[in-house]
């Protein structure tokens, strides 16, 4: 395990796509595609990554890719591994990018039969919190009080009424392998994770934070921040589930606050102090739970 940002490899899997300026999604799958290597086959339903990563004629991925139908990810992966394994292939790397709205909500029924079987795929969830590409409406991974354009914000309007879905323990639920949790505010713990489900067969599972500047209303250069800054304010939790136990990766001593991290994007500008006093709350009891049943990481 010793991939870091100052050893990672200089070759670019993922070069010349069309994603927005500072894209969380586009970051997320760069670097995993550097850690797989050029026997990585990847599987892109619609959405953002498969919008902006196949233009014809150009085609943006260093190693072979193809377009799923929005909820077939998880079983077109299935079905490039039992190709392979046919064959007599043993040394490629099946993985899946897909957004939030195509693995929590579209894609979850062929997620789980992939789970299921213990295919031998690497699903990434690159979770930014919308359905991005279409013009940011809500998933079941929006979190409570965001403004979408299905659940738009203002003074008679509250925003999204109901609380993100947490497809990690979902995952984990089902059993699996290997499961974690990261964010493209700590590249170090991404790339680890990603080495890491690189090793092992079977379905793994990571589901990575990745700001979308459009979606959130922050700046183009913010997004490293934001994606930290929502690990930091304990809104989001760096772990793993592997041979049936949870590990925390990072437990901060004192949480940063939430006020501030919601106050930064325009997609919660409509909350009052109640909202942000029971998403405070919602956290607390989390990580209530957290700290009872997660072990600590070392």
């Amino acid at each position: 395990m010793s991939v870091n940002p100052k050893t990672i490899s200089s070759d670019e899997p993922f070069f010349g796509h069309k994603a927005c300026p500072g894209c969380g999604g586009a970051l997320a799958v760069r670097l995993i595609l550097k850690i797989l290597g050029e026997r990585a086959v990847a599987v892109l339903p619609a959405g953002c990554m498969s919008a902006v990563g196949f233009n014809f004629p150009q085609l943006c991925f260093g190693c072979n890719a193809a377009i799923s139908t929005f909820a077939g990810t998880a079983s077109m992966l299935a079905g490039i591994a039992a190709g392979f394994r046919a064959q007599g292939i043993t040394d490629f790397k099946a993985v899946g990018f897909a957004g939030d709205g195509g693995t929590a909500d579209i894609g979850i029924q062929a997620l789980s039969g992939a789970i299921d079987r213990n295919d031998d795929i690497l699903y990434v969830c690159y979770d930014n919190e919308a359905y991005m590409n279409t013009g940011v409406q809500k998933s079941s991974l929006t979190p409570y009080g965001a403004a979408t354009t299905t659940t738009p914000a203002g003074k008679r309007l509250r925003g999204n009424l109901s609380e993100k879905k947490n497809m990690f323990e979902i995952v984990a639920a089902h059993g699996i392998g290997y499961a974690a949790t990261a964010s493209v505010g700590y590249l170090p713990d991404l790339l680890k994770k990603a080495e890491k489900a690189a090793s092992i067969k079977g379905t793994r599972y990571l589901h990575v934070i990745a700001p979308c500047p459009s979606g959130w209303g922050i700046k183009t250069d913010e997004t490293l921040d934001a994606a930290k800054e929502m690990v930091d304010c304990g809104l989001w939790y760096l772990a793993e589930y592997e041979h049936g136990a949870f590990t925390l990766n990072r437990d901060p001593k004192a949480f940063g606050s939430v006020r501030d991290y919601l106050k930064r994007q325009k997609r919660f500008a409509a909350l009052t102090d109640e909202d942000i006093e029971f998403i405070t709350k919602t956290r607390d009891a989390k990580w209530k739970f957290i700290r009872e049943n997660f072990r600590r990481a070392g």
